[in-house]
């Protein structure tokens, strides 16, 4: 049996949670575990252990990938919908997680906002996944670079470029491009970059690691050389209403096969 990666951590809220010696390791373990469940082996790392599911936002990928990950090494996942429990309508945040940490083994959240998240794990006496917030994405951010680690066997001249959105989805790429010493440039309509403190942190992280972080409205200029090219959906979950707007500001930033030919000749396309 392989030997499980240890983190230091509780939680994960955010991929610097992590430290990247903590993500190479789950990597190079993934990997391990990729090759065998192809192969036909079995793992029970999780006998016994029960995930709680909760979900105030729908995912088709995130609930299918946690539920059957639980399975595949030997768990349960319980899915919990926000009509499920009384998750801020009648129980407060608080007393959630300290009534789940009495069940269940761990948890994995959904939720519009990212405070939730935060107190759910601050009360929790159980490991807390940031399955997605209004703020960060860690689980498919880090499953996104897994992926490039698979392709390229190195984050050696890796530079990921991201037209749309400077959401969750994009900080939580940024962050671990950072981390990992990859150049991350994002292609963005103004109004809509990411968020101050976290870019603040990225250019930290990105200052001792080598990473190189671009913020530009100039696609031509974010895509140039790019040997992943990443994109996501103009409109969200919960942003109906802002849909034609949205629509409007970024009717520019999509990928055509004219952005593709600033790309690097070898640029795979990344989706969230």
């Amino acid at each position: 049996m392989n030997k499980i990666p240890k983190v230091k951590t509780k939680d994960l809220l955010s991929v610097t949670d992590f430290s990247k010696e903590e993500i190479l390791s789950i990597f190079e373990f993934s990997k391990k575990m990729k090759v065998e469940l192809q192969q036909g082996k079995t793992h029970s790392y999780l006998h016994g252990k029960t995930l709680g599911m909760i979900f105030e936002k729908t995912s088709t990928r995130t609930r299918v990938s946690f539920e059957v990950g639980m399975f595949q090494l030997g768990g349960y996942a319980l899915f919990l919908s926000r009509d499920d429990i009384q998750l801020g309508r009648g129980e407060t945040v608080a007393d959630t997680a300290k009534v789940l940490s009495r069940y269940l083994d761990g948890i994995m959240i959904r939720c519009y906002s990212h405070s939730t998240a935060v107190e759910l794990a601050y009360n929790a006496t159980i490991p807390v996944i940031n399955g997605l917030t209004d703020i960060f994405h860690p689980c498919q951010a880090l499953t996104d670079f897994f992926t490039i680690y698979e392709h390229n066997k190195t984050f050696k001249n890796v530079k990921l470029a991201f037209v749309g959105d400077g959401n969750n989805v994009a900080q939580s790429l940024m962050l671990t491009a950072a981390m990992l010493g990859v150049d991350f440039a994002l292609a963005c309509p103004k109004g809509y970059y990411p968020k101050k403190e976290v870019v603040e942190q990225a250019f930290s992280i990105a200052s001792k690691s080598g990473s190189v972080i671009t913020l530009t409205s100039d696609i031509s200029m974010a895509v140039e050389n790019a040997t992943y090219l990443y994109t996501d959906v103009w409109v969200s979950m919960g942003q109906e209403k802002e849909a034609s707007r949205r629509k409007r500001d970024f009717a520019k930033y999509k990928i055509t096969k004219k952005i593709l030919d600033k790309c690097a000749p070898e640029c795979k396309v990344m989706h969230c």
